[in-house]
């Protein structure tokens, strides 16, 4: 059974991170790229934004025991097999989990346009994560 407190705590995690991005992100990609300070820092709370993802997927896939992912967007197919998740929100967040290993890991550096475009428009797939997860875990049964 599903740890709720666990994944509200995460939820929660998220929404810090969502309001973090917002905070932080100029309107336009080329004042992004123009500031470096803030570029680092809404890249920063994006790979954070969607670690909390994948830190939820996995709690959840674990905790009702379903096979594991073998891949971190694979994680999010896991939760749109079993109804967790739209397809759309899984796709999208599959698609977040490669921003944010060329984040996590500096592949060919951080491109300003991506960032600027996953922090505006992207957000709004981070929110259906969250409001997925908890209709998920609202309705799920309970240990006890």
């Amino acid at each position: 059974m599903v740890n709720a407190d666990l994944v509200t705590a995460k939820l929660a995690e998220l929404a810090d991170r969502m309001a973090r991005v917002r905070a932080r992100s100029p309107a336009t990609p080329e004042a992004l790229a123009a500031d470096r300070d803030a570029l680092d820092l809404v890249a920063f709370n994006l790979m954070l934004a969607v670690q909390s993802c994948l830190d939820i997927a996995s709690h959840v896939i674990a905790d009702e025991g379903w096979p594991p992912a073998t891949t971190l967007a694979g994680a999010f197919d896991r939760l749109r097999e079993r109804g967790v998740l739209s397809t759309d929100t899984s796709d999208a967040l599959a698609r977040a989990a490669g921003l944010r290993n060329v984040v996590a890991h500096g592949y060919a550096g951080i491109d300003s346009l991506r960032v600027h475009a996953a922090a505006t428009q992207g957000m709004a797939h981070l929110e259906a994560f969250a409001q997925q997860v908890a209709a998920w875990v609202e309705s799920a049964p309970r240990a006890g």
